[in-house]
């Protein structure tokens, strides 16, 4: 299973938006506390565009609450990382946890430090320091999904039809 963390995220439109990337790709997302905004907050229903019923996901007090929950492979998406996440070979067997820090400060040094193998950045040029949260969230999912050939996932659009273009 693949799994979204985000520590203590503070703006409300990026995790609508990643609520609804988890939604589209059946991945189960993971929010640490503290949350910069109320999840009830009409923000977080209008940028996750109706599809939040559909999310599952966990709130945890902390990252040792976190830990203490969770077992599997974890990703540090950190603008450190010094390994593109692209290099990584995402396990079939595994939950695979892919953890992304709040927007201000990313991911405390504390807590990458301990595991510097897994700290991964996704490359850009040098005129930002790093993505969007909401847009690497998506990058990252989508390049496991690639890895897994796309589990449970259709490759066709849901409401019109798979030969709405032919017809």
């Amino acid at each position: 299973m693949i799994n979204v963390v985000l520590f203590e995220p503070e703006i409300p439109e990026n995790t609508g938006n990643i609520m609804r990337t988890c939604a589209a790709t059946n991945a189960k997302l993971h929010l640490i506390r503290p949350l910069g905004f109320a999840l009830s907050s009409s923000v977080i229903k209008r940028s996750g565009v109706n599809y939040i019923d559909k999310v599952d996901y966990t709130l945890y007090d902390d990252f040792d609450d976190f830990l203490d929950k969770n077992e599997g492979e974890f990703y540090f998406f950190t603008r450190y990382g010094k390994k593109p996440h692209s290099e990584f070979n995402y396990p079939k067997d595994k939950n695979i946890y892919l953890i992304f820090g709040k927007e201000s400060t990313g991911i405390p040094k504390e807590i990458l430090r301990k595991y510097l193998d897994r700290c991964t950045r996704i490359p850009c040029s040098d005129n930002v320091r790093c993505l969007n949260v909401a847009n690497s969230v998506a990058i990252a999912i989508y390049e496991v999904m690639r890895q897994l050939d796309y589990p449970d996932l259709i490759r066709h659009e849901p409401f019109k039809g798979e030969n709405w273009l032919e017809e």
